[in-house]
């Protein structure tokens, strides 16, 4: 028997909860129910303890959340623009491009002090300034060709960072290698209040079009039918969605295939009309991503696996699923 709609979200609100409750206390430190109680609400006696809690734990459960929730989001915006089930930040070459931006800005420009978010910014909107002159010529008349040239980008962009990182010094372009595959080791509250506001706000925005993007899922006539400006908002929305990506990149570097995996899974439990798209994505993207964090941090003893090397091989297995289905 299927699970009813209403309880699916109480299920997916537990499932958060214990999930918090036990990423928090996940690592080399061992903190106790009650020592965790105590500390987050100000009456703990050990500074280790709070540090711990406060500077360590809670910051990067926070910035998971918020990656994981806002690459979900992403990825259900792209799909149901371009109506295309394999739409994904990843695959429409966002992720690629702001990690150019960033790859430039640290590499070639060390002592500039450009902000990562600022360059990982104008990576994206390259990124995406390439998919639309390739849609333009094209008259938006095929969707599909916006997932294609999405790859095309992401393949291009992602070539330039590794010739720039070829012949970069090693020590900067190890670093830069191991960010690009996704970590949340450099998380702080600092970090968390870039992300979490850009994540809120294009929620707020697309529940505003909520409407309009509903009504694209038909065909683009007949949302133009219904008067709903279909290149305005496909343009808006492309726009948003590379910025949201574009800060997560800066702080957590790329992380692939959450866009894609988590809203065919919410579509089947929460729904596929907009908002219940939109919340449920945000959920579970959250709660999927603290746990692959959870187990990047904890398979190999004082050793720290890249996210994206998770989520690559899980979201691949999924891939090939679902063209199996799709071609089924």
């Amino acid at each position: 028997m299927p699970i009813k709609r209403s309880y699916v979200w109480w299920l997916a609100g537990g499932a958060l909860l214990l999930t918090l409750m036990m990423s928090i206390r996940l690592g080399s430190a061992e903190i106790r129910y009650i020592q965790l109680w105590h500390s987050i609400w100000q009456q703990q006696l050990d500074p280790l303890i709070d540090a711990i809690v406060w500077q360590i734990r809670l910051p990067r459960i926070a910035m998971a959340f918020f990656a994981g929730a806002g690459l979900a989001v992403c990825g259900a915006l792209l799909q149901n623009m371009s109506r295309n089930p394999l739409a994904d930040p990843y695959l429409f070459g966002l992720i690629a491009g702001a990690g150019l931006g960033a790859t430039i800005s640290t590499i070639l420009f060390p002592d500039q002090q450009l902000p990562l978010a600022i360059a990982a910014f104008a990576g994206a909107a390259l990124a995406v300034m390439l998919v639309i002159l390739v849609c333009i010529s094209h008259g938006w008349q095929q969707v599909q060709v916006m997932l294609l040239a999405g790859v095309a980008v992401s393949f291009m962009l992602s070539a330039i960072s590794s010739f720039i990182l070829y012949f970069a010094d090693p020590f900067a372009a190890n670093r830069v290698i191991f960010w690009l595959m996704g970590s949340l080791s450099r998380s702080d509250w600092q970090g968390v209040a870039i992300v979490a506001p850009a994540v809120l706000v294009l929620m707020v925005l697309a529940l505003a079009f909520r409407r309009q993007l509903d009504a694209m899922l038909l065909h683009d006539e007949s949302a133009r039918t219904l008067g709903v400006p279909v290149e305005r908002i496909r343009l808006l929305f492309l726009l948003a969605t590379s910025a949201v990506t574009a800060f997560i990149v800066a702080q957590c570097g790329g992380i692939a295939f959450v866009g894609l995996m988590i809203p065919h899974l919410v579509r089947q439990w929460f729904g596929v009309t907009l908002l219940p798209l939109l919340l449920g994505s945000a959920l579970v993207g959250g709660i999927f991503l603290i746990w692959v964090d959870n187990l990047a941090r904890s398979l190999l003893q004082q050793q720290e696996i890249p996210l994206g090397v998770i989520t690559s091989v899980i979201g691949s297995v999924f891939f090939l699923i679902l063209l199996r289905r799709q071609q089924g």
